[in-house]
């Protein structure tokens, strides 16, 4: 790979947690100048409370680079993934991930967010629980940045564009590994428990269904369903 692919490829794999804190900065901002000479104590829970507005926007500018850096090095949704290989069926690869999806959505959910709690009381950069209070702010934002862009986004980035890269420079388990960090740290803004929890959990499976079954439909069917789920539980959450 030549030094200016390098570039994008590593520009792409950072460009989520980098742009999720300019986001911020940008909520910070607006939100002071419209509290400007009321409450500035309110800030932090405003732009708190944004947070889904944020992740449609991170998403939605996460698309055009990647389809900006895809245009450069004359790639197509097939070279990154999105392709059945000889003898796949799309319901059976859809089956593969979504399996694996719903038990990773009732593993969290049920039995490690509560771990996650008790991890973030100990010790985090993040109030303890903030992150399922945060995402369900607004509803609407959130189903459209969760279950709408964020599995076709995020898969095609780091298990499609990012991960093939990769895997063409460096061995398959280096190459998942650093596949797994960036998706973690995608999800910072949840703490550093959250970002530990994300790229084991559902990092590391996704990486195993990309290199497995030789393409991005089954990570993104398990990305899928997880984050259908994940929406589901918390607006179940809310009406309780």
């Amino acid at each position: 790979m030549n030094t200016q692919k390098s570039g994008r490829l590593w520009w792409t794999l950072l460009a989520a947690p980098f742009l999720a804190l300019v986001l911020i900065v940008l909520a910070s901002v607006y939100f002071g100048f419209v509290t400007q000479g009321k409450d500035p104590a309110a800030i932090p829970q405003l732009v708190a409370d944004s947070t889904p507005y944020q992740l449609v926007a991170l998403q939605i500018w996460l698309l055009l680079i990647l389809m900006k850096t895809m245009k450069r090095e004359g790639l197509s949704w097939k070279d990154i993934g999105w392709k059945l290989q000889d003898g796949q069926q799309l319901w059976r690869e859809i089956l593969i991930g979504a399996v694996p999806g719903v038990v990773i959505a009732l593993l969290y959910f049920f039995v490690l967010t509560p771990i996650l709690v008790s991890l973030q009381n100990i010790w985090d950069y993040v109030p303890a629980g903030s992150v399922l209070t945060a995402l369900g702010a607004s509803l609407i934002p959130f189903a459209i940045a969760d279950v709408l862009l964020a599995p076709f986004v995020e898969e095609s980035i780091y298990r499609g564009y990012g991960l093939t890269g990769l895997l063409g420079n460096f061995s398959q388990p280096a190459a998942i590994a650093i596949s797994v960090f960036f998706f973690g740290i995608l999800h910072w803004t949840g703490g550093f428990w959250y970002i530990v929890l994300v790229g084991l959990v559902a990092g590391i499976p996704f990486a195993y269904l990309r290199v497995t079954r030789k393409n991005v439909i089954a990570p993104f069917a398990a990305h899928l369903a997880l984050n259908l789920l994940e929406t589901i539980f918390i607006i179940i959450g809310i009406g309780s």
